[in-house]
């Protein structure tokens, strides 16, 4: 069974919310749009306090290479731009829009009807995804128009489709398969062109045999398309993971994909490309899975982006009394929040809420060197060294261990018999030592 070399785990699946249907979740009477839902610079506001908006209107835009534009996800006033708190807890700037009714821009087909033929070229379908503001949406939230563009000198050779969805719990990108089978394989096909590549593999967990059977009956229609069932193993979504899996070609350390003549995008973003570019829908709503052990009803939802997480939460069941932390994402390398009140954004896969027995950390003791972390590490790394170098602020080592490679995915974490805190120092070591890159760069 295809899997990547080195490292991995494989915690409990929990996927409580399988088989639920994509239910969209109702409007909210107000929406806050955060300007920075994607990695890059925020994007600059292009409307103000007054402005009367529909759905799917440009309301700021990209302000740079790597930015992404914003559209609004309801019709209504903006009532005012200002500073609104994001799931960690700092204030951000949004645009904050009360609701009134729902009127969406007449340019978007809003018919549920399948439209096969794209008739745009390349370098129009790189455009479209552009203007229509769309990211990674398996959590990365990398703008997808830049992917499309290969650096000069290098060749794209295939299109890998990331439907693996390996956290735990989450099962949004498993649903919209089930849904949405055909029209992300009409994306498949529009990216296919735009990148000008004959071969497209779509990596799908081996837990998920109902959308592994639906996905290949669909591609024998579609040339050059392939499913490759993977084995279960965490996190076999990383992306360097995904192409070792795939096609068993290994990512050079610092290297992006297409170094290996690999672009990979994740389902969730390839549906949204075929909405944007066949139906002319920008990105302002996602699927969104919110589960836990305690929640009355697991659900996958669409919300439009800048709902508030509580509503979300209560169309689900309601918050339990005995939960201990709501995570934004799955359990593995989601990140906890500091309020239900922030807005679900473009890279919110999930909503998890965890009960306050399972939320606890267990009291850090010193390393035992049983090198567990090392041994699960799917980039070779050595965690509890990282560690070390970053409480000792020794960032030039850190570098020289490879810290800036870390895929975060908290492998080390979760096998830590000593419960030591590896990927909170991590990630704050490779927050400074990126920053010293930067600037030798300069």
């Amino acid at each position: 069974m295809r899997t990547f070399s080195l490292g991995g785990i494989h915690p409990p699946e929990n996927k409580r919310s399988a088989g639920e249907a994509i239910k969209p979740l109702n409007i909210p009477a107000e929406v806050t749009i955060p300007l920075g839902q994607h990695i890059g610079a925020p994007a600059k506001p292009v409307v103000k306090r007054g402005d009367e908006v529909v759905v799917g209107q440009l309301i700021a835009e990209a302000a740079g290479f790597i930015s992404a534009n914003i559209h609004s996800s309801v019709s209504g006033k903006v009532k005012k731009i200002d500073k609104a708190l994001d799931g960690s807890g700092f204030q951000r700037d949004a645009i904050i829009i009360t609701v009134d009714g729902d009127k969406w821009d007449e340019s978007i087909d809003r018919s549920a009807d399948l439209v096969k033929e794209c008739t745009l070229e390349p370098k129009e379908i790189v455009e479209k995804v552009k203007a229509s503001g769309i990211v990674g949406l398996g959590g990365a939230t990398f703008p997808a128009n830049v992917k499309l563009m290969p650096p000069p000198g290098k060749n794209a050779e295939v299109l890998i489709i990331n439907a693996v969805e390996c956290e735990p719990y989450l099962t949004a990108d498993h649903q919209l398969m089930m849904e949405k089978g055909e029209e992300i394989m009409v994306g498949i096909s529009i990216i296919m062109k735009a990148l000008n590549v004959s071969k497209a593999i779509i990596g799908i967990e081996n837990n998920k045999p109902d959308a592994i059977e639906l996905m290949s009956k669909i591609a024998k229609d579609y040339t050059g398309v392939e499913v490759c069932p993977l084995k279960v193993q965490y996190p076999q979504g990383g992306e360097k993971q995904l192409i070792k899996a795939t096609i068993n070609r290994e990512v050079p350390s610092g290297a992006l994909p297409i170094e290996v003549g690999a672009v990979v995008q994740n389902v969730g973003t390839i549906f949204a490309i075929y909405e944007a570019v066949q139906k002319n829908k920008p990105l302002f709503e996602r699927v969104v899975t919110v589960t836990g052990k305690a929640l009355e009803k697991p659900s996958n939802f669409l919300v439009r982006v800048g709902t508030p997480v509580n509503n979300a939460i209560d169309a689900a069941g309601g918050q339990p009394e005995d939960t201990g932390k709501v995570i934004g994402g799955g359990p593995m390398m989601g990140k906890a929040m500091a309020s239900t009140a922030i807005p679900v954004v473009k890279g919110s896969s999930g909503i998890l809420l965890m009960r306050n027995e399972e939320s606890q950390r267990g009291e850090m003791q010193d390393c035992i060197r049983c090198s567990k972390c090392i041994s699960v590490c799917p980039m070779g790394l050595e965690p509890y060294l990282l560690m070390l170098t970053a409480q000792k602020e020794l960032h030039e080592r850190s570098e020289d261990a490879r810290i800036m490679d870390c895929i975060e995915c908290g492998s080390c974490v979760y096998t830590c018999p000593a419960h030591r805190p590896l990927l909170d120092y991590i990630r704050l070591e490779k927050g400074k030592v990126g920053a010293l890159i930067r600037e030798r760069k300069k």
